[in-house]
């Protein structure tokens, strides 16, 4: 019967139903969209930046700088070493909020003879800080610089005594702090504070996870380089390198990558 044969009542009921029908689907198709694109695209988590940290030591041998790291650790310090563009070793240790307190400290340590001269880090002085005027493209690129700056260096598990040194997390987090971005200690908790990527969304920088110890247990990380490259600390005896995810045995044990930028 067509619709305007229908009493008056009814008709607006009909109506009024049609409605409610329209409105649910045009709900649903808006929460499946809105759900696809969290799916797609996970809010970023941001790094907390470094405040000022004390620069000490130039060594010629890296367990010297290890000592010292090991040291500044034993005294309740964060700190690692690096290759300066010298080639000599130099050790970065705390996180200060103002350049008074890690002068303070700076000058305790001088005085008890765990260091000699020291020089303070402040927050500008990072790359992070040009990002804004430079661009991710920029600080992308420096923590590469960084990555690369490490090759050949021995692997020395643990990272805090004069045995043991850079483990593949110690190494990632170093990168990233040397650039003013505090990066957890752990790859595990590397894992957690970064934003999860696909493959195919990788940027040089980034870093690529592996379950080597069980299947879906983070325990080791690498920086991506591009074009399916990285690098990382592979394994007691052998020295910080370049690797493929290309390689069947990465490939089997990745597990996922996660940007911080």
């Amino acid at each position: 019967m067509p619709l305007f044969k229908y009493p008056i009542f009814l008709r607006a009921m009909l109506l009024f139903l049609c409605g409610l029908i329209l409105f649910g689907c045009s709900s649903r198709r808006q929460q499946t969209y809105q759900y696809r694109n969290q799916t797609k695209s996970p809010p970023r988590k941001e790094l907390a930046r470094m405040g000022y940290t004390i620069q000490a030591g130039a060594f010629a041998q890296v367990q010297n700088a290890v000592r010292l790291t090991d040291h500044l650790s034993k005294q309740g310090l964060d700190a690692t070493y690096f290759v300066a563009a010298t080639g000599l070793y130099k050790v970065r240790f705390g996180n200060f909020s103002s350049r008074e307190a890690a002068r303070k400290r700076a000058e305790t340590l001088k005085q008890s003879g765990v260091i000699a001269e020291y020089y303070i880090v402040a927050p500008e002085d990072y790359a992070v800080a040009k990002r804004q005027q430079l661009g991710d493209a920029y600080l992308r690129e420096e923590l590469v610089k960084t990555a690369k700056s490490f090759l050949g260096v021995p692997y020395l598990w643990g990272g805090t005594s004069a045995e043991t040194g850079f483990d593949c997390s110690g190494l990632t987090m170093t990168i990233y702090q040397l650039n003013g971005l505090n990066l957890p200690r752990s790859s595990r908790d590397q894992f957690e504070a970064g934003t999860p990527i696909d493959q195919d969304q990788l940027q040089r920088g980034d870093l690529l996870f592996f379950a080597m110890s069980g299947p879906g247990k983070v325990s080791h990380v690498a920086v991506y380089l591009g074009g399916g490259e990285f690098i990382h600390a592979p394994g007691r005896g052998r020295t910080i390198c370049t690797d493929s995810l290309s390689k069947s045995f990465f490939k089997t044990h990745f597990i996922g990558a996660r940007t911080y930028l």
